[in-house]
């Protein structure tokens, strides 16, 4: 039953993911803030089909949720960890990878709305166009995502935190909102099977600027990863 609720869901999601991604190309020649909607209204739409599959989505410490500038430090288990920063954030950018540039219909729209294009083996010449684009982003009022290991991991593997976002933190000097969450434990990162349950996602409360480098890295650490793992037991 799980596998048919599952597939049933990916049926729709794709679905409405073409519709929506298709129906709203015109919007690419208005204004940013068009674009900043369609990802809400897309990203609710996903979260509200998945009692289908049986999960639940629920947002914690929604008082911590920037509304100005802000750099947002989510835990990453799957692409859920995704959609749920374009629905909730008022006016979200991520830092993302190259190789996403080349995907037709979202590469526009993260364009669009400013998101962050790297190369991951760019070294300081990639920080230095975060740090200069992160900061016109900064100026506009908008939060730039970026996950600060890196890439996916499954819940509970040990962490591993990058040094990237501590050069962020000091050079950009706005707070950090650490987000912790279980989604992988019903969203895996890898196959179609959605597992039921109840996913949280949690906001927590921000690291002001000022910090030296080593415990600000301990400090964002600490919070997300006790605060995850919390929730793997629910």
């Amino acid at each position: 039953m799980t596998a048919v609720r599952s597939l049933l869901y990916v049926a729709f999601f794709y679905v409405w993911t073409a519709v929506i991604a298709v129906a709203c190309t015109p919007i690419l020649l208005g204004p940013a803030k068009w674009t900043h909607w369609m990802f809400h209204f897309w990203g609710r739409g996903v979260v509200l089909m998945l009692p289908i599959c049986g999960i639940r989505v629920e947002v914690r410490g929604k008082q911590y949720i920037p509304k100005g500038a802000a750099l947002v430090a989510p835990k990453h288990q799957c692409m859920l960890d995704v959609f749920a920063q374009f629905t909730w954030l008022p006016a979200s950018a991520f830092v993302m990878k190259q190789e996403l540039a080349w995907i037709p219909w979202f590469s526009w729209y993260a364009r669009k709305v400013g998101c962050i294009i790297i190369d991951r083996d760019g070294g300081s010449t990639t920080m230095r166009k975060v740090i200069r684009e992160g900061a016109a982003l900064f100026a506009k009022g908008r939060q730039v995502v970026t996950f600060p290991e890196g890439t996916r991991k499954p819940p509970g593997a040990e962490p591993d935190y990058k040094p990237g976002i501590a050069a962020l933190y000091r050079e950009l000097n706005v707070p950090v909102y650490p987000v912790a969450t279980n989604a992988g434990v019903h969203w895996p990162a890898h196959g179609f099977i959605r597992k039921p349950g109840t996913i949280v996602f949690e906001y927590l409360e921000p690291i002001a600027p000022g910090l030296k480098r080593a415990e600000f890295m301990r400090v964002l650490e600490e919070r997300i990863e006790a605060k995850s793992t919390e929730l793997l037991a629910l």
